[in-house]
């Protein structure tokens, strides 16, 4: 006879599903723990019994997602570390506005997990009227009670999706996020959790190493910039950004297949910044398909400044990348070596 799997944790981190309207608006509300509890039971009988056992924590201050940092990730990934070998999954209850963020740093951070870890959110509140709160919150637990899903995945309105591919599409509808150059891990299938065959990341990189998890406050609080090129953008501008010298990365936006403008100038930019030891990246402003710097000759200027190509990565996940890559004590030529290499199936 099999033992008994352990439970489930579900960690709440705030957001819409747990806000409550006032009188000034949505605003956090307490108690989440019981409120979600009585929800849970209201389910049909036949779901209710068939959902894995929980136990709950809630960070002690739960935010608004909007004003999430990367020390919020640090502190994430370190609860989850903590608490992570006494359960069989664990699900993250957050905001959706860096879902999607929180989510990709997740999976640098728990690089080489062997149980489900999957966030979530709704796009209202768990008490408002037809909110998809309680659906997801169902879903989530559902999939993270499953063994074979061993990584870092966000549930959202029927679709399981690999962390670090996702991404918050649209800020009204209940189908908020997608996952443009992945596809989805699984969906619910008549209320039950269906895992496609080959799409999970344990499939593909078993061994990876365990759990890195540097420290991101030594960085301070922006080391890594973005920006997408526009049509007429100087060098001065982009220097701007670039060449401060609290900037250790950066992510371009860039057009099409991996190109820029044919001015020496911007070319003479990037490459001053790679000559000060920093990270620049480049991904495609298009959010599907993949880059080929140098394939065109206006992509030339970024091969010729050793700008690094995000493949099909996300913008989540190229920021959060870096700054975990940066966070590490690792040479200049091994963070640009794992840059490119696939860690938790980003790209």
């Amino acid at each position: 006879m099999h033992a008994p799997r352990p439970p489930l944790l579900i960690i709440y981190t705030g957001g819409t599903l747990g806000m409550v309207e006032t009188p000034q608006g949505l605003a956090p509300g307490g108690d989440f723990e019981p409120r979600l509890r009585e929800a849970l039971n209201r389910l049909p009988p036949a779901r209710r019994a068939s959902l894995p056992d929980f136990d709950f924590i809630a960070t002690p201050s739960p935010i608004d997602s909007s004003g999430a940092t990367p020390a919020d990730w640090q502190d994430l990934a370190s609860l989850v570390d903590q608490h992570q070998q006494a359960y069989s999954g664990i699900v993250i209850l957050h905001g959706t506005d860096t879902l999607s963020w929180t989510a990709s740093s997740l999976a640098f951070q728990l690089q080489g997990i062997d149980k489900p870890v999957v966030v979530t959110g709704a796009m209202h509140p768990l008490e408002a009227e037809g909110s998809d709160a309680l659906d997801n919150v169902e879903g989530a637990l559902r999939f993270a009670a499953l063994p074979d899903l061993q990584e870092v995945a966000l549930y959202f309105a029927g679709r399981l999706l690999r962390g670090v591919r996702a991404r918050k599409w649209n800020t009204q509808a209940e189908d908020a996020f997608i996952s443009p150059n992945h596809p989805p891990l699984g969906e619910r299938v008549d209320d039950a959790p269906v895992l496609y065959p080959g799409r999970g990341l344990a499939e593909h990189q078993r061994g990876t190493r365990r759990f890195e998890l540097p420290d991101y406050r030594a960085l301070g609080p922006s080391p890594v910039v973005r920006t997408a090129l526009w049509p007429g953008i100087t060098a001065a501008q982009l220097g701007a950004l670039l060449l401060d010298d609290r900037v250790k990365g950066a992510l371009l936006e860039v057009w099409g297949g991996g190109n820029i403008a044919d001015d020496p100038a911007l070319v003479e930019v990037l490459a001053q910044a790679r000559g000060e030891g920093k990270l620049v990246t480049a991904i495609s402003q298009c959010p599907e398909g993949r880059i080929d710097i140098g394939a065109y000759a206006a992509g030339q200027g970024l091969a010729q400044a050793e700008v690094l190509a995000g493949d099909d990565m996300t913008p989540e996940a190229v920021m959060t990348k870096l700054i975990h890559l940066l966070a590490q004590p690792l040479s200049d030529e091994d963070r640009r070596r794992h840059f490119l290499t696939s860690l938790v199936g980003e790209r």
